[in-house]
């Protein structure tokens, strides 16, 4: 049998193979741990390259030998085409942000408000070190490793698993009894001392260097080839869970903090500082006791994470549009700065809006290089007496867009003067700036026909929270409009077949190549089947965001819904544009302003955006082009409330209103913020007022509070 390492691939029969790539297996195993772990490799990268070179061979070679703990599961290997897609069952939502001592305070009256008499135990929290890295979800089944995905938008990332495969502080088996499955949420980041080293490395190389230890982590955890990954010293905290088999008290513990310590115990590392709060006070002084030692640790943090203890408690305070109620970041102060103000420019928005932007001669802010700052509307620069040519403090806090604060008046030149807000949009028609009557917003008058907000709206809904198209960004979506490829967004669909028919097609243009051609196609592609919550949000309609758009699905439930409902309100509203009460224009507009957190404001810009034919005529198009998906049911879909519309009035002694409208959306109901012939239950408290009179005129259903807990199951 012939068989060592200094043997050729092709000279290796069965056997030797086997015990060749045994042999690479821990040889690999041994120098990952030396170079993740204890930042003391043995072998130069070429001689380590070198090894995981043979050992892909070897299994190239030998398919059927491919070990379980073979190092290109945990290295990876090329992928051509990008990443997949993972859509989170539970989803991985952002966090709410107090800036200040008061900002925490209000955080915590709000848990007051919200759970009535449970609101003081709601103040034990868990304080965590916000760490400046890439959110990460790990998946385990039966206690090994088998999916490792970023955050993305919160509801879909990407499939990142080989590269998490490379980090020393994700486990691949969890230690001890371990539930069927457990999917774990951590923080990867990069330490300060081994970013200076990835920097040294990279300019010898002649390669770009990065920004800052956050971007480090998030390209290498990116890389398409995870061996490169490997190769950059990442590392990890793990914070919380989402999917679990099984209840959480009987698998993490009653609260929070006896949660992180079942984390340590599978094996995964916890930050250090963190801390258990008995109290506001106790927070603030957590606060303040890790913000003092944030200079002097290894890592960056930008403020720190406070979550109530009891689990059962946070159960109880859910979610509010993308963040949870019982959880905030209280970021550290902005980092600030002092540098030339050069130049006011004009950017339009997608909905026309007109925004000074401040170009600034370079300066580094937290650690970023800022050379652009957002001077937000033409009355903050009077207010602050903004002119070009000074000299400006300039703060940027966490991902927050930098910001022109104040002007150093002593430094002013002697001839400067006022800046002059444009009457007349920048766009090549030049048409006129309107400002709404109290408002602060000058918006271009031209609207759909104005070339930056066409730009901008396709731009939006590419975008991640929208279409989330890889490849479209700014710069192409520019381009393309243009070159006149795309104007309009169901032409972003149509594209591929264009090109294919095209004079000069897309792979002539300069910094196209076949291989970036075929992934903007098939990532066009994939997302012709979209959620009709992301499809509302991506039309990028007036007030209408994230938030009011899952709302809206949520409502009408499919597409076709949705637009009857719209069409019908438009035409109601066209024919009472004078009142200000919905129920006398018309039912669907009513039902539509009855949806709670939707009011006369959203409804109206929604019936101008379906009372323009143009848009219309584009959503005919893009209904052809995709498949739009219904709403999801809610997972207790057969509650008897589901389905229902129901009023909350009055004062609550069970739970408070907040609670009761966040118990009954997740039964499936509707919640309404007023009563009328649509509405199916009104459930009625102390001081009900004059909605439970309305209620009784209607012939309503009116519940006590009583009623409404018997109804939904609950001890009443």
């Amino acid at each position: 049998m012939t068989q060592g390492p200094d043997l050729s691939v092709e000279a290796l029969d069965e056997a030797a193979a086997a015990l060749e790539l045994e042999r690479l297996a821990a040889e690999i195993c041994y120098h990952d741990r030396r170079y993740h772990g204890e930042d003391a490799p043995e072998v130069s990268d070429a001689d380590y390259d070198a090894l995981v070179r043979r050992n892909r061979e070897i299994e190239l070679r030998f398919p059927a030998l491919v070990r379980s703990d073979s190092p290109s599961k945990r290295l990876g290997a090329p992928v051509a085409s990008g990443f997949a897609k993972v859509r989170h069952a539970v989803p991985m939502l952002s966090l709410g942000n107090a800036f200040g001592d008061a900002d925490l305070r209000e955080f915590f009256a709000r848990l007051h408000r919200f759970l009535g008499q449970d609101g003081a135990a709601a103040e034990r929290v868990v304080a965590e070190p916000k760490i400046d890295g890439l959110s990460v979800s790990l998946r385990y089944e039966a206690g090994a490793f088998v999916k490792g995905a970023t955050r993305g938008d919160g509801s879909e990332g990407e499939d990142i698993t080989a590269n998490l495969r490379s980090l020393e502080e994700v486990p691949e088996r969890l230690e001890g009894k371990a539930p069927v499955v457990l999917e774990v949420r951590g923080e990867a980041y990069m330490t300060k001392s081994d970013f200076q080293i990835i920097n040294a490395r990279q300019e010898a190389a002649g390669l770009k260097v990065f920004a800052n230890p956050r971007n480090a982590a998030a390209g290498s955890l990116r890389q398409l080839d995870a061996a490169i990954t490997a190769q950059r010293p990442l590392r990890l905290f793990a914070y919380a869970w989402g999917t679990l088999s099984g209840r959480p008290e009987d698998l993490l513990g009653d609260t929070h903090w006896q949660a992180l310590q079942r984390l340590k115990a599978w094996g995964f590392v916890v930050n250090p500082l963190s801390r258990l709060c008995q109290n506001q006070e106790d927070a603030l002084a957590a606060y303040r006791a890790i913000a003092a030692l944030r200079t002097d640790l290894n890592y960056d943090i930008d403020g720190v994470v406070f979550k109530v203890d009891r689990l059962d408690l946070q159960a109880r305070l859910g979610f509010v549009s993308r963040a949870p109620r019982w959880a905030i970041a209280h970021k550290f102060p902005a980092e600030q700065a002092v540098t030339k103000l050069e130049d006011i420019a004009i950017q339009v928005g997608r909905t026309g809006a007109l925004t000074p932007v401040a170009t600034l001669t370079p300066v580094t802010v937290g650690g970023v290089v800022v050379s652009r700052a957002t001077l937000h509307n033409e009355d903050e620069i009077k207010r602050k007496d903004i002119r070009i040519g000074d000299s400006v403090v300039v703060q940027r806090a966490g991902d927050v867009i930098p910001q022109a604060v104040s002007v150093l008046l002593d430094k002013r030149p002697a001839d400067s003067t006022p800046f002059v807000f444009p009457t007349h949009c920048p766009c090549s028609l030049s048409t006129p700036v309107v400002r709404e009557q109290d408002g602060a917003i000058a918006r271009c008058s031209g609207a759909l026909a104005c070339p930056h907000q066409q730009v901008e709206k396709l731009r939006h809904f590419a975008s991640r929270g929208a279409f989330d198209i890889e490849g479209l960004g700014e710069k192409n979506i520019k381009a393309f409009f243009d070159r006149g490829l795309i104007a309009t967004p169901d032409e972003i669909f149509t594209l591929a077949a264009r090109d294919s028919e095209a004079a000069e097609p897309l792979v002539s243009w300069k910094g196209w190549q076949k291989r970036s051609v075929r992934k903007l196609f098939a990532a066009i592609e994939a997302r012709r089947r979209i959620s009709l919550q992301r499809f509302i949000y991506a039309l990028g309609i007036r007030q209408v965001g994230e938030a009011t758009a899952k709302l809206l699905a949520r409502r009408y439930r499919s597409l076709a819904g949705w637009y009857t409902a719209m069409l019908q309100a438009a035409d109601e509203r066209a024919a009472a544009p004078e009142t200000g009460k919905a129920e006398e224009v018309g039912e669907a507009y009513a039902a539509l302003c009855d949806i709670d957190q939707i009011g006369l404001s959203v409804a109206d810009d929604l019936c101008r955006f379906f009372q323009e034919p143009h848009n219309l005529a584009v959503l005919e198009r893009l209904e052809a082009a995709l498949e739009v998906e219904d709403a999801a049911q809610s997972d207790e879909g057969g509650a008897p409330v589901a389905g229902k519309t129901l009023v909350f009035t009055g004062s609550l002694k069970r739970m408070t209103r907040s609670e009761a409208k966040a118990r009954a959306e997740a039964l499936g109901a509707k919640v309404a913020g007023s009563v009328s012939k649509r509405t199916d239950y009104v459930v009625v408290g102390a001081d009900a007022g004059s909605k439970a009179a309305k209620a009784q005129a209607l012939g309503v259903a009116v519940l006590s509070e009583d009623d409404w807990l018997r109804l939904i199951g609950e001890t009443a």
